[in-house]
């Protein structure tokens, strides 16, 4: 949402949801280096105590930001009846949607990893916590389906095209090219997760689809 204006009182909720706004916004610009709570409730258009009486250290507001924001971003759990369609729907949405997410965590987080002696895969894990993933969901029809043999669906192998996608984005700082996600697919992750079961090749999935 949108920061209101000076003037008009938020409480519960939509100031929470206001302080967090303004809390990314913050994060975005200048990165954790120049992340105070001050700056913050300067662009919230409140007071320190508001900000310090929900979070008493940055580090929790920092957290609880990125959290927020993965939290409105949260791709829907896409179903086009195949697994190659499910995961590179889920792909394209996280292309369009967290950019700035990579951008934060890979440029804007260095001092927060310097501070607090946490890594990128520490944070991930903490913003994760509880959460369902779309994967499991996308993989375990799958496997009610018959494409793949669950005992290749390995925790690692699931994390593939994730990993291939983030690294991508980290490289460049921009979203994915179209073309670069389906050889991600269909090049690398369909091969190997469907590789001795009844899984279908792209050419056999979809001929003349791109």
């Amino acid at each position: 949402m949108s920061l209101t204006t000076p003037g008009r009182r938020r409480r519960g909720a939509e100031l929470e949801e206001a302080l967090l706004d303004a809390a990314w916004e913050v994060l975005l610009a200048g990165g954790y280096g120049a992340f105070t709570i001050d700056a913050v409730a300067e662009r919230a258009h409140t007071s320190r105590p508001v900000v310090y009486r929900r979070w008493p250290t940055r580090e929790d507001l920092v957290l609880a930001a990125i959290r927020h924001r993965g939290m409105e971003d949260a791709a829907p759990v896409p179903d086009t009846g195949s697994l190659r369609g499910d995961v590179i729907a889920l792909l394209d949405y996280a292309n369009k949607h967290r950019v700035d997410m990579a951008v934060v965590i890979s440029v804007q987080l260095g001092a927060y990893f310097a501070e607090t002696g946490k890594a990128p895969a520490d944070l991930r894990r903490e913003l994760l916590r509880g959460r369902p993933l779309a994967m499991d969901t996308i993989v375990r029809r799958a496997v009610e389906r018959g494409e793949i043999d669950p005992q290749r669906a390995t925790p690692r192998l699931l994390a593939l095209p994730f990993d291939l996608c983030r690294q991508e984005m980290l490289m460049t700082l921009t979203a994915i090219p179209d073309e670069v996600i389906r050889e991600i697919v269909d090049d690398v992750f369909l091969p190997l997760i469907t590789c001795g079961s009844r899984g279908i090749s792209r050419r056999e999935a979809s001929p003349g689809r791109p």
